[in-house]
């Protein structure tokens, strides 16, 4: 399977870092959980980035901004060979 750089705990404080919460969200208080899927390539770079569950336009917009702002990852391996994965992660929002 591949792997953000630094494991999953970078990947979530790379997430929290840059995490901008939609002004008119949380006035309105709408929170959840954005799915996303995207396939990480050979070379590690992230292409076919889509909301899989979406909570609201505003929350699903940062979600996909945040995964396009990711540095690319360290390809998965099948048989020493690197290979194309499919990956689903969650973004998380809460007040």
């Amino acid at each position: 399977m591949p792997n953000f750089p630094g494991g999953y705990q970078k990947m979530h404080e790379f997430i929290e870092k840059n995490l901008h919460y939609p002004k008119e969200c949380a006035e309105n208080s709408i929170q959840g959980r954005v799915i996303i899927d995207f396939v990480v390539e050979r070379s590690g770079k992230l292409t076919n980035i889509r909301v899989v569950k979406s909570v609201n336009p505003a929350l699903d917009k940062e979600a996909l901004r945040i995964v396009k702002l990711m540095p690319k990852w360290i390809p998965g391996k099948q048989c020493d060979k690197k290979v194309r994965v499919k990956c689903i992660i969650p973004i998380p929002f809460q007040l």
